[in-house]
Parts: C-alpha cells; structure tokens; sequence
C-alpha cells in the first residue's frame, strides 16, 4: 500500500474549532442519499471498464482525541484505507477516495499494485481538481469526476473490465 498525498497535519486551533464545530448532519447535506446512489452506480459502472477496485469514504471530521494527536487527514485515510480492507484485493489495485468534509481535503490511498503505475503527481492532480469542486460547492460532481479520473488511470493499467466477482462494495461509506 503507497500513501499520497501533502505532509502531516499539525494540531492548530483553527483546525480544532472547524472540526468541533462540524455537524455529522453536514454529510447528508454535502451528499444526500440520492447523491450517495449516484457516487455508488458511477463506481459499479467505472468497474465494468477496468480490472481495479474503487471505494470512496466521507468524514465529518475527526474526534478531539485524534486532532489533538495531530492526526492528518493522509493518515486518517490510511486507516480508513485498512479498516475498508481496500488492501484486500486479488492484484493489489484497490484505490480508496477518501473526503474529510471538516477540511475539505481529499486523499488518494492506492494499494501498491497500482501505486506503482502511477505517479504521485496524477493521484496529486485529482485532489487538487476534487478540492477545487468543493470550494465552489460541488459535492457531487466533484466525487462523481474523480472517479472518473481515478477510473481512466485504473483502465490504462487494468483495462478489460471486472473479471470475477466485485472484490469491495461500491457503496459509499459515510464515516
């Protein structure tokens, strides 16, 4: 499994105050059920094209305990990239998408199969394009876009579509 993403989080108290004041609601309303079923059929329909997994998880915000440790929202990813067992594929090309809404920040945990047939600057480049739609309000879109994109890596490296069964549930998770 290969991390990418920017440095570690520092604790600040700006980052505390956001995440504290961050609602669980502010999930359903970025990402209502109908968006949620929208996120789920684009990855089912991306894994007909190619050989890779796709999971996409969204954060609230992370607890007092874990922003006082200064955890990132890499490392938040990471975790949540084992916990999901996105590792836990046939060929190692599990890709999880991970939004923590609190800071608007999307990671990119590739397992190492396809980690390394990419660089770090295209999964790089998806974030940043993701952050992008989310400043202007594009939830959806910006969720629905990335896939794409993390799609089109997925079918240049695993092109042929889904052979087998779907190794990880195309739903998305709401942490």
């Amino acid at each position: 499994m290969a991390a990418v993403r920017r440095g570690a989080g520092e604790m600040n108290w700006s980052r505390l105050f956001r995440h504290l004041m961050s609602p669980h609601w502010r999930v359903r309303r970025s990402f209502a059920p109908a968006a949620l079923r929208r996120i789920e059929q684009a990855i089912a329909l991306s894994e007909t094209r190619h050989g890779g997994q796709i999971r996409f998880a969204v954060e609230h915000a992370l607890d007092t305990g874990s922003l006082l440790r200064g955890l990132s929202a890499r490392e938040r990813a990471v975790d949540v990239f084992s916990a999901l067992k996105v590792w836990d594929t046939e060929h190692n090309n599990g890709v999880l998408i991970y939004l923590l809404l609190a800071d608007r920040d999307v990671e990119i945990i590739a397992d190492r199969g396809i980690h390394g047939r990419v660089s770090g600057q295209g999964w790089e480049a998806i974030c940043r394009e993701m952050e992008s739609a989310f400043r202007e309000g594009h939830f959806e879109q910006g969720v629905l876009s990335g896939i794409g994109r993390v799609s089109a890596l997925l079918e240049i490296q695993y092109p042929g579509g889904q052979r087998g069964p779907n190794e990880l549930p195309d739903r998305p998770v709401v942490l």
